[in-house]
């Protein structure tokens, strides 16, 4: 019998700079050694490149300070193969703790584990053994080559020739600025969201928003400023699942999510991190070149907050009718019960419901009927839902439609005025009476609470980040071709109160990478956060 043997190595020769990974390094920042800080952020190109990020290193300096006790001794392993001599050459005698951490990327060896000299100077040392490998700090700057061999099963012996291909050079993961959530409820404060925890009072809990792109769509065609390995699903769905699981919400509701990626990725990951999910997914396959695929909309929640009580589904294609072709998209609605008490909750003992409507309108510019029409109907539901239980909700999602649009006046409103020129676009007549085009559910948007604050930390600067005009983010979709705001999280005002929001966005940050997606944030759209508290409760 024959089976397939796999060697990944890595050339260890060459450092590189943390700035400009195409560029070798010069120099080494002596204050990231001692700190403990990994070594790949510890060089730079050239002595202007150091300067330039030395505010940088000031900060990694001062966060690890407070933890330098506690990393143990840690700098064999940390700068075993490096000179911390500033000259940024390398030493290329391996660490033992990176030989024998290597070998968890692999099964028992076929090989002896050893460095291969190669001709021409080339150094390279074994690194794993399987079919995938996922690079790690210490190749950061190095080649990999993959080799694939066919080996005897009972000899072990290798048979034929082998097989390899080498990589680009690894570069550093980009490391997005976190960001912060700003207190909207009177007191002044601002919070950091990472994953050394999540900042939440007593009785309150946070809601995410976001639409992570899913990756039929993002191609280098319509995505082409971006690099194609920042592109790439293998890096996406990585770095997606770090600022997802960095926000710590109580509840999560993702848009444009696959439904294998979803089963496969997404879903045991978060249950990892102690999350339950829902999903629904839209009536229409796409096909992707050599598969067809499908996504829609994910909910999920912490099981040591809330329980599911009850799912509603919405396809709108079922009650759409004549408008079948264009209308595959889905809303998910859960209801959920809190297993925590609602600071204020008005009678003790009560079950504490929570009503979570997650969507994704209606993506072509075009068909302003039928966004229109499927967020009409989304509200209905959620009307006869409010009509059966007095309950607080939150209605999220992506639903392509700008501030001021017919959709965003029906939300925010409850009503489209007759005269509204989104109206004049109906050749099916799905829209008349216009009079029918309302609802009575008090909702309110979220973001829009910065606009209604006084002076806080935080707060004027997101304010200049609001429309004035409408009081909603100036953009949470950023492309090179549009940029505009098209999520939302509403919230019944008469239940819920915004207690903080995640920061918006600046855009001139964004534009360094040209648009969204980039190395730094991997989806067209930005994440939306909110935390809210539960008011005490009157009967309607």
């Amino acid at each position: 019998m024959l089976a397939p043997g796999y060697r990944i190595q890595s050339d260890r020769k060459v450092a590189v700079c943390s700035v400009h990974p195409s560029e070798h390094a010069t120099l080494q920042c002596l204050g990231c050694v001692k700190a403990k800080i990994p070594v790949a952020k510890s060089y730079h190109c050239s002595p202007k490149c150091f300067s330039d990020a030395w505010q940088h290193h000031r900060v990694l300096h001062d966060r690890a300070a407070s933890a330098v006790n506690e990393n143990g001794n840690e700098e064999e392993e940390l700068f075993g193969r490096f000179n911390s001599t500033g000259s940024g050459s390398i030493n290329t005698s391996l660490a033992p703790s990176a030989s024998s951490a290597s070998l968890a990327n692999g099964s028992a060896p076929l090989y002896p584990a050893a460095v291969t000299q190669r001709s021409g100077g080339e150094t390279w040392f074994e690194v794993g053994r399987s079919k995938t490998y996922t690079p790690t700090a210490d190749d950061i700057g190095h080649v990999l080559k993959f080799e694939c061999v066919v080996v005897d099963a009972e000899t072990k012996l290798t048979v034929g020739h082998g097989s390899n291909i080498l990589t680009s050079r690894v570069i550093p993961a980009p490391s997005p600025t976190p960001r912060h959530l700003i207190s909207v409820s009177g007191v002044d404060m601002v919070g950091h969201l990472d994953s050394d925890g999540r900042i939440s009072s007593a009785g309150t809990f946070t809601v995410l928003s976001y639409n992570i792109l899913s990756d039929v769509f993002a191609t280098s065609e319509l995505y082409s400023y971006c690099p194609s390995w920042a592109l790439s699903w293998p890096y996406r769905k990585q770095n997606l699942l770090r600022e997802i699981v960095g926000y710590r919400a109580d509840i999560v509701c993702l848009q444009e999510i696959q439904s294998d990626h979803f089963e496969e990725f997404f879903a045991p990951e978060l249950d990892k991190h102690g999350y339950q999910a829902l999903y629904k997914r839209k009536t229409n396959e796409v096909y992707t070149g050599n598969i067809h695929t499908i996504d829609g909309c994910a909910t999920f929640f912490r099981r040591d907050r809330f329980s599911h009580v009850k799912k509603y589904e919405v396809e709108f294609n079922k009650a759409a009718q004549s408008l079948t072709d264009a209308v595959d998209n889905v809303a998910l609605i859960a209801v959920l019960e809190a297993k925590f008490s609602y600071q204020g909750a008005d009678i003790p003992g009560k079950r504490q419901l929570l009503c979570v409507a997650n969507t994704h309108i209606n993506v072509h510019q075009e068909l302003k009927d039928v966004k229109l029409w499927q967020v009409h109907t989304l509200l209905k539901g959620l009307e006869k839902i409010a009509a059966s239980a007095d309950i607080p909700m939150l209605v999220c999602g992506d639903f392509n439609s700008v501030p001021g649009s017919a959709p965003h006046a029906l939300l925010a409103m409850g009503k489209v005025d007759p005269m509204h020129p989104d109206l004049a676009i109906d050749p099916l007549g799905i829209l008349r009476p216009a009079s029918k085009l309302t609802h009575q559910l008090p909702l309110v948007s979220a973001y829009s609470s910065f606009a209604r604050m006084g002076v806080g930390i935080g707060l004027e600067q997101q304010r200049r980040r609001l429309d004035p005009s409408t009081n909603e983010p100036l953009f949470t979709h950023c492309t090179r071709d549009f940029i505009g705001t098209l999520d939302y999280i509403f919230y019944t005002a008469d239940s819920l109160t915004v207690e903080s929001l995640l920061e918006l966005l600046d855009e001139d940050s964004l534009r360094k990478d040209t648009a969204l997606p980039s190395p730094e944030w991997s989806s067209d759209h930005i994440a939306l956060l909110a935390e809210f508290r539960c008011k005490p409760r009157t009967r309607r």
